[in-house]
């Protein structure tokens, strides 16, 4: 009779209560582990980048309050993550409320995160093609602005889209100890065009321009081409172009990780339960490897962490220390 109960999420509940996934103990341990690991190093190395940006005054600048809003968004995956961890066996503890809250917490997230990716997007893009009219254009008070209004949107229109799921939580669940959120034809539709194709299509083709820009003048500048009557214009676009393939980078990574996810969701019916497993894991690592590409990438995150370990920052007079 212990078996039989133990494959209950609730036992006293044997009539209304979900079953759990049945898989191996070590395999559950794995999992376990794994998804602990990843939790931890993605809010920790996130957690380094928000520290980094919003201490040093010398990195408030546009693209890095956008790298930032990224860092925030990517940090509460991190957070997502341990909810995901007490999902292994399949059973929801926590009530209805928390699940409906969780579930929405991760569209915001998601969203608001392909969101700043746009927004990268446009900056570099503007970065580029409008260099001279970039730093009047282009300005903190302006990219807060975007930001806050990215962050907004993204919560407004997934609170209504979700809005069944809030006003009764657990409506849909078949049984006790189920997390589940519903979405209708229509309104999926909305979801996947908002979250996921429309974005996606800007950042493909404002970065496809940038991408041929960036090759033409590097090459320009291979060959002698470029004018070096102006050495001050010149040093500025050859910082926008590193600036604009570091960013590629990141945007790449994005879209390899992201796109499998989305794909399986839009063909969910056809998807077995591993590959959705996987590319969930893929969508979520994606947050952990981003501050990763800013160690490789960026001096200044490597200086600024450096200072952050060391605890350097906690001295009067840090926040206007030059780490570029």
């Amino acid at each position: 009779m212990q078996t039989e109960e133990s494959e209950f999420c609730f036992p006293e509940l044997l009539n209304s209560s979900c079953r759990k996934s049945r898989r191996p103990h070590s395999v559950s341990i794995i999992i376990s582990i794994t998804l602990s690991s990843i939790s931890v190093l993605t809010v920790t190395l996130n957690l380094l980048v928000i520290i980094s940006i919003s201490h040093f005054k010398k990195l408030h600048t546009p693209t890095n309050l956008l790298l930032l809003s990224l860092a925030v968004a990517d940090c509460m995956v991190g957070l997502l993550i341990s909810f995901q961890i007490m999902l292994i066996d399949g059973c929801w503890y926590l009530g209805d409320l928390m699940c409906a809250l969780y579930m929405v917490l991760d569209y915001v997230i998601t969203s608001a995160s392909i969101g700043t990716m746009v927004l990268i997007s446009v900056d570099r893009y503007v970065a580029i093609f409008y260099p001279l009219h970039y730093p009047s254009n282009v300005t903190t008070e302006r990219a807060k602005m975007c930001i806050s209004l990215c962050w907004m949107c993204s919560t407004l229109f997934h609170s209504l889209l979700l809005m069944s799921n809030l006003e009764q939580p657990g409506r849909y669940n078949s049984c006790s100890g189920e997390c589940v959120v519903f979405l209708d034809y229509i309104a999926g539709l909305f979801d996947v065009w908002f979250s996921f194709i429309g974005p996606v299509t800007v950042i493909i083709t404002l970065y496809l321009r940038v991408f041929v820009v960036v090759v033409y003048q590097a090459r320009a500048m291979r060959s002698h081409i470029a004018a070096v009557t102006f050495q001050g214009s010149v040093s500025v676009k050859r910082s926008e172009m590193k600036a604009a393939r570091t960013l590629a980078v990141v945007v790449v990574v994005f879209l390899i990780c992201t796109c499998p996810y989305f794909c399986v969701l839009l063909a969910a019916q056809d998807a077995g339960v591993s590959a959705a497993s996987v590319t969930f894991l893929l969508f979520y690592f994606n947050s952990t490897l981003n501050p990763l590409i800013y160690t490789l990438f960026y001096p200044w995150f490597r200086k600024s962490v450096k200072l952050i370990v060391t605890l350097q920052v906690l001295k009067p007079g840090s926040c206007d220390v030059t780490v570029e």
